[in-house]
């Protein structure tokens, strides 16, 4: 497996290199994976952009120090303090869309592994009213872990956050963004790491996640982010 470490210190060309990173997956047959902590920003799905409330959603974030994006995989908006850690598992794939399951089923049992050696027996699902809402989460004293995927020819991307500390930051921009978008969200509903008793660095979780879902299949390449 490749794996790819750091961020960009551009927040478009960071967001680019897990876009790359399916890319090459797909072109050489080589999994990869990334596990880093994105830039401060709020990162909004297709939905988002649809919302009559888009543009006021944006500017409550930006009113609040967060840049934005816009992604290709998930849903809702999601909140990056700096210290949240996102990751992104490119595997080369055959059968398209018919393995779905079987990669959200192993890539959410890696997570509540790596969870744990951080000292958190995280649950799946959500509170209600959770930020991005979803099937695929994990919860420990709110939700602390979505996760998408997104499926195109020859690649699977399995793609999610974890949020370490910072849950009241994050709730604190959600909440205006969320009432923007008129989608309801529940401040209290926000987990992490350290609230849930575990261990809330973000480097520590980092190698936890790299351990995990590179499992038995070992580390072939070690590249940094540029």
């Amino acid at each position: 497996m490749r794996l790819l470490r750091g961020r960009a210190s551009d927040r478009e060309r960071d967001y680019a290199r897990t876009r790359e990173l399916a890319d090459r997956a797909a072109d050489d047959g080589t999994p990869a994976l990334r596990v880093w902590t994105p830039h401060r920003q709020i990162a909004f799905g297709r939905r988002d952009r649809r919302a009559e409330g888009y543009d006021r959603a944006r500017a409550a974030a930006t009113e609040r120090g967060y840049a934005t994006l816009e992604r290709s995989v998930g849903g809702r908006a999601v909140a990056y303090t700096g210290n949240t850690v996102a990751f992104a598992l490119a595997e080369p794939t055959a059968d398209g869309r018919s393995s779905i399951g079987a990669r959200y089923d192993r890539v959410t049992a890696a997570v509540r592994r790596a969870l744990a050696d951080v000292g958190v027996e995280a649950r799946e699902g959500e509170p209600p009213d959770s930020f991005c809402p979803g099937t695929h989460s994990l919860q420990a004293d709110g939700k602390l872990v979505g996760v998408a995927q997104r499926v195109r020819q020859r690649v699977a991307l399995t793609a999610g956050i974890v949020v370490v500390r910072d849950h009241a930051a994050i709730a604190a921009v959600l909440d205006p963004v969320y009432d923007a978008l008129d989608v309801p969200f529940d401040p209290d509903s926000v987990g992490s790491v350290a609230r849930a008793g575990g261990v809330g660095d973000s480097e520590a979780v980092v190698a936890a996640l790299e351990r995990e879902l590179v499992g038995d299949r070992g580390v072939t390449a070690r590249e940094t982010v540029e």
